[in-house]
């Protein structure tokens, strides 16, 4: 419990979300080359996460040399690495209290203190799977996040996994504020062969919605993606829009959204818990996705996100690849971050074929 003195003295550095009206560049589509890289799926996950794997496992390594026994000096130097890693303070203190159950029980030397996380952790973080059902055709996917968390290009990446697994796709560029998110969209739709429905600069969000939905019937689409305005939770006319794109849709396609997903900044680390956290109470959310893990350090937000608000991420952004954004596992992401033999490697690339 020491740490946890020296987190609450520290002052608030955090960064403030950019403003739902903050302008923002067309940004670059990536090309086909920076999607290869050598080794299978497992082996790319693991190397993007190698920045998050430093912040908790070599730490945790870092402790055991001269260690022999875990006494309360190595308990609160773990606390502190968790707690540095970004994982939340709720959730360190719920690892940490399972940690000092089992000493002097499974976990007898520091050496043992690592498969024991891998396990607990591992657990912790895999959510109940729900029952398999037949989807909704089409199957709408409302996309919300603030502005500058990637969710135009996670947009556009998700168009283009769903094609590439034989379904058919309508995008709507509801994110009518920037022009620059209407183009950005507009390219992708042209690169992966997704329909787009789209209005002039300024148009109503709810229109658009509306046009794409007409068009994913007609066209016996699978999937219809919505790419909506960037927005706080805190401006209550951004929140009212998302309700009238929600009803819109929803005269059309019973049930729609059937799914709403919070694209997240992960480079923000326990930002983006408290975000998800607050758009929680305005938005009944279905999922995350977690984008540029591979930049950052504080990975270890997951497993507070997942733990704490018992909502799903869906995909971790892992590069600027079309193919970085990849489904999350549990499992695969635990054993990324903790390391695993080369042998369960292999079995994890035979998982991923």
């Amino acid at each position: 419990m020491a740490f946890l003195k020296k987190i609450f003295s520290r002052s608030d550095s955090a960064e403030t979300p950019a403003s739902p009206e903050a302008p923002q560049q067309t940004e670059a589509l990536p090309t086909e080359d920076e999607t290869v890289t050598s080794g299978g799926v497992f082996a790319r996950l693991k190397s993007r996460l190698s920045r998050t794997s430093s912040a908790l496992t070599q730490r945790i390594e870092a402790l055991v040399p001269g260690k022999t026994t875990i006494d309360d000096e190595y308990l609160d130097e773990l606390e502190e690495v968790f707690l540095s890693a970004d994982v939340g303070v709720k959730t360190t203190m719920e690892i940490m209290d399972l940690v000092r159950e089992n000493v002097g029980r499974s976990l007898k030397v520091p050496g043992d203190i690592q498969p024991f996380l891998r396990r607990e952790i591992g657990r912790m973080i895999s959510l109940p799977a729900k029952a398999e059902t037949e989807p909704a055709k089409p199957h709408v996917i409302l996309v919300i996040g603030v502005n500058g968390s990637g969710k135009t290009t996670t947009t556009g990446k998700l168009a283009h996994k769903f094609i590439g697994q034989g379904k058919k796709v309508v995008l709507a560029a509801a994110d009518t504020f920037r022009a620059a998110a209407i183009e950005q969209l507009a390219m992708w739709a042209e690169r992966t062969g997704a329909h787009i429905v789209k209005h002039q600069h300024g148009a109503d969000p709810s229109a658009v919605a509306y046009d794409a939905t007409k068009a994913a019937l007609s066209r016996h689409a699978d999937v219809l993606l919505i790419d909506t305005a960037g927005r706080l939770h805190t401006k209550s006319n951004l929140m009212d829009e998302l309700s009238k794109i929600e009803r819109v849709i929803g005269r059309d396609i019973p049930g729609a959204p059937h799914e709403t997903w919070l694209v997240l900044d992960g480079t923000t680390g326990q930002n983006a818990l408290n975000q998800a956290r607050q758009f929680l109470q305005s938005v009944k959310i279905t999922g995350f996705v977690l984008t540029k893990l591979d930049s950052t350090s504080k990975g270890g937000a997951i497993i507070g996100i997942i733990r704490e608000l018992g909502v799903p991420v869906r995909y971790i952004g892992i590069g600027e690849g079309v193919e970085d954004l990849q489904e999350f596992d549990a499992e695969s992401f635990v054993d990324a971050i903790f390391g695993v033999s080369p042998s369960a490697a292999c079995e994890k690339e035979e998982k991923h074929v």
